[in-house]
């Protein structure tokens, strides 16, 4: 009796009012979603709007002898002239977006002739805020294009886009951020990697010592010849403090970077807990395993003495590398010729 008394009522009543009515009264119903199989990619991202779809609902009853009482809804179809492909929010948070549905990859210029585009088929590739997305130089272009490549047919891997992510960054973060990350870095300054010293007298840290003086002291020198000041070492856990002259001239350098070099300083002194490493990167002080190797020094000092946990010492030695490797090829694709 209630079965007829919904059929009769889902003839006659719009169905979003109907389900309205429905919920209000506590009845459950099954909503089974139809996706065309000519769907275009949306140039927005995955969406969740729906529309409801009487069509679908009617072929559905040809197929069966009985009558269904289920609501059908399909995703809301697309135009399939859209020229660029916007990527959702989620791309910037790890998460898997969504199948490939491209075939092909290309670079080419912007139509204003400033910077390079990536192409997915014949669409444009913009970032998650509807912006253009504009390289710098054709080499960090070709890089994008590379990543966005080699992605399986299975789903989109944000975490395996690195180029994409910074680019993101320095286009869309870096520009209405900038004071903040320059205060960030330099607040994080005084307790920076480079300045502590391990304990000569702890049997925990026996040998570190000795080891940091041999490999970080050259590049205090040479941080004291770069900016005309003797950085301060100390080996209180809460950190020291280091001249004004030296945080002035340190903060003087990031204020006349660009937003790609920005980008990048903050990513890789973020991963090496380090902004002296960071710039020494940046001003070709330090090659990238010279920066893996002070950045781990004391933990590999560890792994010497009690051995390397797998799954532990092991992804996190992978995942610095791809940090640090990342972001100074960013760094340098970026910069123009």
């Amino acid at each position: 009796m209630a079965a007829a008394v919904v059929r009769r009522t889902l003839k006659s009543i719009n169905p979003i009012l109907s389900l309205r009515t429905l919920s209000s009264q506590n009845r459950q119903f099954t909503a089974v979603a139809a996706t065309a199989t000519e769907k275009q990619p949306e140039s927005d991202g995955p969406s969740s709007c729906f529309t409801f779809s009487s069509d679908d609902r009617e072929a559905h009853k040809e197929k069966n002898t009985q009558k269904d009482d289920s609501i059908y809804v399909k995703a809301a179809r697309t135009a399939s002239s859209q020229s660029s492909v916007t990527m959702p929010v989620a791309f910037m948070t790890g998460s898997i977006v969504g199948k490939r549905f491209y075939k092909q990859v290309t670079t080419r210029e912007a139509d204003d002739g400033n910077g390079w585009t990536v192409m997915l088929d014949y669409k444009t590739l913009k970032t998650p805020s509807k912006r253009p997305l504009k390289c710098p130089t054709l080499g960090l272009a070709k890089g994008i294009a590379a990543e966005w490549e080699y992605q399986e047919t299975d789903g989109i891997r944000p975490f395996t886009m690195p180029l994409m992510k910074l680019t993101c960054t320095a286009l869309e973060r870096v520009p209405i951020t900038r004071p903040k990350i320059i205060e960030h870095l330099l607040k994080k300054f005084h307790q920076d990697l480079v300045f502590c010293r391990a304990p000569g007298d702890s049997d925990l840290t026996k040998g570190l010592l000795e080891k940091q003086v041999e490999k970080i002291d050259p590049l205090l020198k040479w941080v004291e010849s770069e900016f005309g000041f003797k950085p301060v070492v100390y080996s209180s856990f809460y950190g020291g403090k280091q001249e004004d002259g030296l945080v002035n001239a340190i903060e003087n350098l990031l204020k006349k970077t660009d937003d790609c070099e920005l980008a990048a300083i903050d990513a890789l002194a973020s991963a090496a807990h380090s902004l002296v490493i960071s710039i020494g990167i940046v001003r070709g002080k330090l090659q990238i395993d010279e920066a893996i190797e002070l950045i781990r020094l004391e933990e590999d000092l560890q792994v010497d003495g009690w051995g390397l946990v797998e799954g532990g010492h092991d992804v996190d030695i992978a995942d610095l590398k791809v940090q640090i490797s990342s972001a100074a090829v960013f760094l340098g694709l970026s910069r123009r010729p």
